[in-house]
């Protein structure tokens, strides 16, 4: 009788630890799950492959124009870290948040304290990278210049990826895109001929297609006053004399000393003698365009609408 007690015991005992492990390899399996759904995937300018968190809750962010679209698709507070020496003045609701240094000298040691779970960044900060990623992952979301428009949507959909906000994200685009072909039609049977210029201490620079402000002429359909400028980064450097000699219908120009904090008086520019006999001052449209914008920003869901209202201007 003892043995069968004993025996009856036993099995009981073998039971429970099967049903034990049982469960615990379950509760495996489901965080297994869990962490793969977690995370997501998704390809970087570079053509990286980046595993982030979704729905992150800490976020650096050095690109300007990715900040105005997390802020656009209101996931804001995610947001513990941004470059507010170089802040725009439209994303001043982020000034509440902690500072991580320069757009192009990241607080690597501020930013390491704030433990964040993602790290967007753009060109100016590349040669950081390499750092950066020994704290969290790095995503660069940096423009290409050569098809604006195109690396715009991709990457306002990237972050609209790690944020499950697809379909909001895809409204916004599609608004955007209205605007930008009701302005484009506007601009191209306008018959106008621009150029695009930035000044800066007393320098001045042009840009065309393929270049920094290419938007104006690739995306927005603005034709050029010269179509054999050099696709630059930093522009081709130019005289006055030869901005009289293209005399363009329209010059939009960008004070980059406005944008580093120089001088915010208005600019000389639009004083220029030589500015001033071309067809574009006579009729009043030399257009200013705001440097916090266009200098430290762009490619994003608000900077953009931003640019296409501003340089609407010119067909009023």
């Amino acid at each position: 009788m003892k043995l069968n007690k004993l025996f009856t015991a036993f099995i009981g005992v073998l039971l429970l630890a099967m049903v034990l492990v049982a469960c615990g390899a379950k509760k495996d399996t489901d965080s297994t799950q869990k962490a793969k759904t977690d995370t997501i995937e998704v390809v970087g300018a570079d053509g990286s492959k980046v595993k982030v968190p979704k729905n992150p809750s800490k976020v650096v962010v050095f690109d300007n124009g990715s900040l105005d679209t997390i802020q656009a698709l209101g996931e804001s507070k995610s947001v513990v870290g941004v470059a507010k020496k170089n802040l725009p003045d439209y994303l001043k609701a982020f000034k509440s948040v902690e500072s991580v240094g320069g757009l192009k000298e990241p607080d690597l040691e501020k930013i390491n304290a704030l433990k964040p779970q993602l790290i967007i960044i753009s060109a100016r900060q590349q040669s950081f990278k390499a750092d950066l990623e020994k704290i969290a992952p790095v995503l660069d979301l940096s423009l290409d210049n050569s098809k604006v428009w195109d690396s715009t949507q991709s990457h306002i959909l990237t972050i609209a990826s790690i944020y499950g906000k697809e379909t909001e994200a895809k409204k916004q685009i599609k608004t955007l895109s209205t605007n930008i072909d009701a302005l484009k039609k506007k601009a191209e049977s306008s018959g106008l001929k621009s150029l695009t210029l930035m000044t800066n201490e007393g320098q001045v620079s042009t840009f065309g297609n393929g270049s920094r402000y290419a938007i104006i002429n690739d995306t927005f359909g603005f034709k050029s006053a010269d179509d054999q400028i050099k696709a630059s980064t930093h522009g081709q450097s130019v005289s006055y004399e030869y901005v009289l000699e293209k005399n363009p219908d329209i010059i939009f120009f960008i004070d980059r000393t406005k944008a580093v904090g120089g001088d915010k008086t208005e600019s000389s520019l639009k004083h220029n003698e030589l500015v001033k006999q071309t067809t574009a001052s006579k009729n009043g449209k030399v257009i200013e365009l705001n440097a916090s914008v266009w200098y430290l920003s762009g490619g994003g869901l608000e900077s953009t609408q931003l640019m296409l209202d501003e340089v609407s201007q010119a067909l009023k």
